[in-house]
Protein backbone atom coordinates (compact mmCIF):
# COMPACT_ATOMS: atom_id res chain seq x y z
CA UNK A 1 0.00 0.00 0.00
CA UNK A 2 1.41 3.25 -1.10
CA UNK A 3 1.91 5.87 2.14
CA UNK A 4 0.30 9.34 1.37
CA UNK A 5 1.65 12.40 3.13
CA UNK A 6 -0.91 13.75 5.74
CA UNK A 7 -2.78 16.50 3.87
CA UNK A 8 -2.22 20.27 4.55
CA UNK A 9 -5.46 22.25 5.08
CA UNK A 10 -5.54 25.80 4.05
CA UNK A 11 -8.02 28.53 4.49
CA UNK A 12 -8.75 31.48 1.84
CA UNK A 13 -8.86 34.76 3.93
CA UNK A 14 -12.24 35.45 3.56
CA UNK A 15 -13.91 33.46 6.10
CA UNK A 16 -12.55 35.78 8.35
CA UNK A 17 -13.99 38.89 7.01
CA UNK A 18 -17.49 38.71 9.07
CA UNK A 19 -17.39 41.91 11.56
CA UNK A 20 -19.41 39.49 14.19
CA UNK A 21 -15.64 37.58 14.15
CA UNK A 22 -14.17 41.54 14.88
CA UNK A 23 -16.24 43.00 17.44
CA UNK A 24 -16.75 45.70 14.55
CA UNK A 25 -20.35 47.09 13.60
CA UNK A 26 -19.71 46.58 9.59
CA UNK A 27 -17.31 45.35 7.02
CA UNK A 28 -16.28 48.83 6.78
CA UNK A 29 -15.00 48.76 10.63
CA UNK A 30 -12.92 45.82 9.54
CA UNK A 31 -10.99 48.08 6.35
CA UNK A 32 -10.60 50.97 8.80
CA UNK A 33 -9.11 48.79 11.39
CA UNK A 34 -6.91 47.29 9.01
CA UNK A 35 -5.74 50.85 7.78
CA UNK A 36 -5.38 52.04 10.99
CA UNK A 37 -3.33 49.18 12.87
CA UNK A 38 -2.52 46.40 10.05
CA UNK A 39 -0.69 44.04 12.34
CA UNK A 40 -3.57 44.05 14.85
CA UNK A 41 -5.64 42.35 11.35
CA UNK A 42 -2.84 40.18 10.86
CA UNK A 43 -2.22 39.09 14.19
CA UNK A 44 -5.64 37.75 14.67
CA UNK A 45 -6.03 36.24 11.89
CA UNK A 46 -2.94 33.95 12.24
CA UNK A 47 -3.91 33.26 15.88
CA UNK A 48 -7.34 32.13 14.83
CA UNK A 49 -6.28 29.84 11.79
CA UNK A 50 -3.48 28.62 13.74
CA UNK A 51 -5.91 27.42 16.39
CA UNK A 52 -8.25 26.21 13.42
CA UNK A 53 -4.92 23.57 12.34
CA UNK A 54 -4.52 25.57 9.71
CA UNK A 55 -1.39 26.02 7.55
CA UNK A 56 -1.27 27.43 3.68
CA UNK A 57 -3.02 30.56 3.19
CA UNK A 58 -5.01 32.27 0.33
CA UNK A 59 -4.17 35.97 0.01
CA UNK A 60 -7.93 37.79 -1.31
CA UNK A 61 -9.07 41.26 -1.12
CA UNK A 62 -9.09 43.78 2.04
CA UNK A 63 -8.64 44.46 5.22
CA UNK A 64 -6.24 41.45 5.06
CA UNK A 65 -4.58 41.53 1.08
CA UNK A 66 -1.48 42.70 -0.29
CA UNK A 67 -1.23 46.16 0.56
CA UNK A 68 -2.06 45.42 4.37
CA UNK A 69 0.96 42.96 4.05
CA UNK A 70 3.59 45.60 2.88
CA UNK A 71 2.01 47.89 5.73
CA UNK A 72 2.21 45.37 8.44
CA UNK A 73 5.50 43.00 7.85
CA UNK A 74 7.17 45.74 5.36
CA UNK A 75 6.89 43.43 2.07
CA UNK A 76 6.21 39.91 1.03
CA UNK A 77 9.72 38.75 1.82
CA UNK A 78 8.91 39.39 5.66
CA UNK A 79 5.55 38.19 5.37
CA UNK A 80 6.83 34.44 4.30
CA UNK A 81 9.22 34.73 6.93
CA UNK A 82 6.45 35.70 9.32
CA UNK A 83 4.14 32.39 8.29
CA UNK A 84 7.60 30.23 7.83
CA UNK A 85 8.24 31.04 12.05
CA UNK A 86 4.08 30.01 12.56
CA UNK A 87 4.60 26.65 10.48
CA UNK A 88 2.51 28.30 7.87
CA UNK A 89 2.87 29.30 4.43
CA UNK A 90 1.51 31.48 1.41
CA UNK A 91 -0.21 29.27 -1.73
CA UNK A 92 -2.51 31.69 -3.41
CA UNK A 93 -3.80 35.26 -3.71
CA UNK A 94 -6.83 36.35 -5.81
CA UNK A 95 -6.46 38.33 -8.56
CA UNK A 96 -8.79 41.50 -8.51
CA UNK A 97 -7.05 43.98 -10.73
CA UNK A 98 -7.20 44.86 -14.39
CA UNK A 99 -9.73 44.58 -16.71
CA UNK A 100 -11.94 41.94 -18.59
CA UNK A 101 -13.57 44.54 -21.43
CA UNK A 102 -12.82 43.98 -25.04
CA UNK A 103 -10.91 47.19 -25.32
CA UNK A 104 -8.75 47.03 -21.98
CA UNK A 105 -5.24 47.58 -22.42
CA UNK A 106 -3.31 44.06 -22.80
CA UNK A 107 0.27 45.56 -22.01
CA UNK A 108 -1.07 47.48 -18.36
CA UNK A 109 -3.17 44.09 -17.46
CA UNK A 110 0.18 42.08 -18.40
CA UNK A 111 2.23 44.35 -16.12
CA UNK A 112 -0.34 44.37 -13.17
CA UNK A 113 -0.70 40.37 -13.35
CA UNK A 114 3.03 40.10 -13.35
CA UNK A 115 3.55 42.40 -10.20
CA UNK A 116 1.22 40.70 -8.42
CA UNK A 117 2.64 37.30 -9.20
CA UNK A 118 5.79 38.56 -8.22
CA UNK A 119 4.53 39.34 -4.82
CA UNK A 120 2.77 35.76 -4.83
CA UNK A 121 6.12 34.18 -5.53
CA UNK A 122 8.19 36.57 -3.14
CA UNK A 123 5.94 35.41 -0.53
CA UNK A 124 6.58 32.09 -0.95
CA UNK A 125 2.90 31.17 -3.13
CA UNK A 126 2.81 29.83 -6.90
CA UNK A 127 -0.93 30.24 -8.16
CA UNK A 128 -2.51 33.29 -8.70
CA UNK A 129 -6.39 33.08 -8.34
CA UNK A 130 -8.19 34.80 -11.04
CA UNK A 131 -12.09 35.35 -11.55
CA UNK A 132 -13.24 35.83 -15.19
CA UNK A 133 -16.18 38.52 -15.05
CA UNK A 134 -19.79 38.54 -13.94
CA UNK A 135 -22.41 37.71 -16.33
CA UNK A 136 -24.88 40.91 -16.97
CA UNK A 137 -28.46 40.46 -15.33
CA UNK A 138 -30.08 38.07 -17.43
CA UNK A 139 -33.41 40.78 -18.57
CA UNK A 140 -30.87 43.46 -19.20
CA UNK A 141 -31.65 45.52 -22.52
CA UNK A 142 -30.21 44.94 -24.44
CA UNK A 143 -29.04 41.19 -23.59
CA UNK A 144 -25.27 40.43 -22.60
CA UNK A 145 -25.10 36.67 -23.63
CA UNK A 146 -21.83 34.68 -22.59
CA UNK A 147 -21.74 33.64 -26.54
CA UNK A 148 -18.90 32.61 -28.37
CA UNK A 149 -17.51 35.88 -29.02
CA UNK A 150 -17.71 37.51 -25.05
CA UNK A 151 -16.35 33.77 -24.21
CA UNK A 152 -13.21 34.32 -26.88
CA UNK A 153 -12.33 37.55 -24.99
CA UNK A 154 -12.32 36.50 -21.66
CA UNK A 155 -10.08 33.62 -22.81
CA UNK A 156 -7.85 36.17 -24.40
CA UNK A 157 -7.02 38.14 -21.24
CA UNK A 158 -6.62 34.70 -19.43
CA UNK A 159 -3.60 34.02 -21.49
CA UNK A 160 -2.62 37.91 -21.12
CA UNK A 161 -2.40 37.17 -17.00
CA UNK A 162 -1.38 33.20 -17.36
CA UNK A 163 1.44 34.39 -19.45
CA UNK A 164 2.79 37.28 -17.27
CA UNK A 165 2.39 35.44 -14.01
CA UNK A 166 4.04 32.50 -15.80
CA UNK A 167 7.41 34.51 -16.37
CA UNK A 168 7.45 34.98 -12.63
CA UNK A 169 7.03 31.62 -11.77
CA UNK A 170 3.41 31.37 -10.50
CA UNK A 171 0.52 29.37 -12.33
CA UNK A 172 -3.08 31.21 -13.39
CA UNK A 173 -6.06 29.16 -12.50
CA UNK A 174 -9.53 30.08 -13.32
CA UNK A 175 -12.08 30.58 -10.20
CA UNK A 176 -15.52 29.34 -10.87
CA UNK A 177 -17.40 31.86 -9.63
CA UNK A 178 -21.53 31.58 -9.52
CA UNK A 179 -23.23 34.08 -11.71
CA UNK A 180 -20.52 35.03 -13.41
CA UNK A 181 -19.26 33.36 -17.38
CA UNK A 182 -17.54 30.51 -15.48
CA UNK A 183 -20.05 29.25 -13.32
CA UNK A 184 -21.68 26.50 -14.90
CA UNK A 185 -20.86 22.98 -16.66
CA UNK A 186 -21.01 24.64 -19.95
CA UNK A 187 -19.34 27.53 -19.45
CA UNK A 188 -15.93 25.69 -17.47
CA UNK A 189 -15.94 23.27 -20.70
CA UNK A 190 -16.23 26.21 -23.09
CA UNK A 191 -13.42 28.34 -21.17
CA UNK A 192 -11.29 25.32 -20.38
CA UNK A 193 -11.69 24.87 -24.43
CA UNK A 194 -10.43 28.12 -25.32
CA UNK A 195 -7.54 28.62 -23.03
CA UNK A 196 -4.26 26.98 -23.81
CA UNK A 197 -3.32 24.54 -20.63
CA UNK A 198 0.25 25.68 -20.98
CA UNK A 199 -0.90 29.31 -19.55
CA UNK A 200 -4.47 28.14 -17.91
CA UNK A 201 -4.85 26.47 -15.01
CA UNK A 202 -8.20 25.77 -13.36
CA UNK A 203 -9.52 26.28 -9.66
CA UNK A 204 -13.18 24.82 -8.89
CA UNK A 205 -15.07 26.06 -6.55
CA UNK A 206 -16.88 23.29 -5.13
CA UNK A 207 -19.94 26.03 -2.82
CA UNK A 208 -19.79 27.49 -6.29
CA UNK A 209 -20.20 24.96 -8.72
CA UNK A 210 -23.33 23.75 -6.32
CA UNK A 211 -24.56 26.96 -6.28
CA UNK A 212 -24.81 27.01 -9.94
CA UNK A 213 -26.60 23.85 -10.50
CA UNK A 214 -23.78 21.72 -11.07
CA UNK A 215 -22.44 18.60 -9.04
CA UNK A 216 -18.36 19.75 -8.85
CA UNK A 217 -16.88 16.60 -9.15
CA UNK A 218 -18.70 15.52 -12.51
CA UNK A 219 -17.99 19.24 -13.87
CA UNK A 220 -14.35 18.97 -12.78
CA UNK A 221 -13.46 15.42 -14.02
CA UNK A 222 -13.64 16.39 -17.54
CA UNK A 223 -11.00 18.77 -16.92
CA UNK A 224 -8.67 17.12 -13.76
CA UNK A 225 -5.54 17.64 -15.72
CA UNK A 226 -5.82 21.59 -15.44
CA UNK A 227 -6.72 21.95 -11.81
CA UNK A 228 -3.57 23.18 -9.19
CA UNK A 229 -6.09 24.31 -6.55
CA UNK A 230 -9.46 23.70 -5.37
CA UNK A 231 -11.48 25.81 -2.43
CA UNK A 232 -13.55 23.29 -0.45
CA UNK A 233 -16.72 24.32 0.92
CA UNK A 234 -20.24 23.39 0.95
CA UNK A 235 -23.78 24.69 -0.19
CA UNK A 236 -27.34 24.39 0.53
CA UNK A 237 -28.10 23.50 -3.38
CA UNK A 238 -28.40 25.47 -6.57
CA UNK A 239 -29.32 29.27 -6.24
CA UNK A 240 -31.62 31.03 -8.73
CA UNK A 241 -29.32 32.14 -11.89
CA UNK A 242 -31.93 34.82 -13.16
CA UNK A 243 -31.72 37.40 -10.32
CA UNK A 244 -30.41 40.63 -10.68
CA UNK A 245 -26.48 40.74 -10.82
CA UNK A 246 -24.82 43.60 -9.25
CA UNK A 247 -22.51 44.76 -6.36
CA UNK A 248 -24.50 42.72 -4.11
CA UNK A 249 -25.10 40.07 -5.25
CA UNK A 250 -22.18 38.06 -3.48
CA UNK A 251 -23.28 38.93 -0.46
CA UNK A 252 -26.66 36.95 -1.81
CA UNK A 253 -24.52 34.16 -2.33
CA UNK A 254 -23.78 33.74 1.11
CA UNK A 255 -26.87 32.33 2.88
CA UNK A 256 -26.25 29.63 0.29
CA UNK A 257 -23.05 28.43 1.51
CA UNK A 258 -22.34 25.62 4.34
CA UNK A 259 -19.22 24.74 5.68
CA UNK A 260 -17.89 21.53 4.33
CA UNK A 261 -20.15 18.41 5.14
CA UNK A 262 -22.82 20.74 6.15
CA UNK A 263 -24.60 21.20 2.35
CA UNK A 264 -25.72 19.52 -0.71
CA UNK A 265 -22.09 18.63 -2.33
CA UNK A 266 -20.82 15.03 -2.67
CA UNK A 267 -18.12 14.93 -0.67
CA UNK A 268 -16.86 10.79 -1.27
CA UNK A 269 -17.09 11.87 -5.04
CA UNK A 270 -14.89 14.68 -4.60
CA UNK A 271 -12.45 13.26 -2.49
CA UNK A 272 -12.02 10.26 -5.18
CA UNK A 273 -11.27 12.90 -7.65
CA UNK A 274 -8.88 14.76 -6.09
CA UNK A 275 -7.55 10.90 -5.15
CA UNK A 276 -7.88 9.72 -8.42
CA UNK A 277 -6.00 12.99 -9.84
CA UNK A 278 -3.11 12.88 -7.07
CA UNK A 279 -4.56 16.22 -5.95
CA UNK A 280 -3.88 15.26 -1.95
CA UNK A 281 -1.56 17.39 -0.40
CA UNK A 282 -3.90 20.24 -0.29
CA UNK A 283 -7.55 21.22 0.59
CA UNK A 284 -7.92 24.62 0.62
CA UNK A 285 -10.94 25.17 2.88
CA UNK A 286 -13.82 28.30 2.54
CA UNK A 287 -16.73 30.30 4.04
CA UNK A 288 -17.58 33.29 2.98
CA UNK A 289 -17.29 35.85 6.23
CA UNK A 290 -18.58 33.52 8.99
CA UNK A 291 -19.22 34.75 12.58
CA UNK A 292 -16.84 31.67 14.00
CA UNK A 293 -14.72 30.94 11.78
CA UNK A 294 -12.46 29.09 13.99
CA UNK A 295 -14.99 26.48 15.03
CA UNK A 296 -16.13 26.03 10.89
CA UNK A 297 -12.71 25.32 9.67
CA UNK A 298 -12.13 23.04 12.67
CA UNK A 299 -15.91 21.34 12.13
CA UNK A 300 -14.63 21.38 8.02
CA UNK A 301 -11.36 20.14 8.67
CA UNK A 302 -12.76 16.93 11.37
CA UNK A 303 -15.10 15.92 8.30
CA UNK A 304 -12.23 15.25 5.86
CA UNK A 305 -10.11 13.50 8.19
CA UNK A 306 -12.93 11.39 9.49
CA UNK A 307 -15.29 10.83 7.35
CA UNK A 308 -13.69 11.04 4.06
CA UNK A 309 -10.70 9.10 5.43
CA UNK A 310 -12.13 6.01 3.26
CA UNK A 311 -11.60 7.92 -0.24
CA UNK A 312 -9.08 11.14 0.53
CA UNK A 313 -6.36 10.32 2.14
Amino acid sequence: MTAHAPVKFGVDLITFYNPSFWDLPDENAIQELSDRDPEAIWRKILDAAAEAGITSLEVTFGPADTDSIRRAFGGPEEFRKELEGRGMELKSAFYLEGSWEPDADRGAIADSAAAYARFIKEAGGDVLVAAPPMRTTWNARPPVFADFDLMKNVADIAHVVGHASLQEGVTTALHTEAHSTFCTARDVDLLMALTDPLFVSLCPDTGHLALSGGEPSHIVSRHRERVVLSHWKDATGPAPLRVPIDESIHDEHREYFRRVGAGSVDWFSWGRLMREIGFTDLALLELDAVADPVAEITAAREFIERSLAPVFP
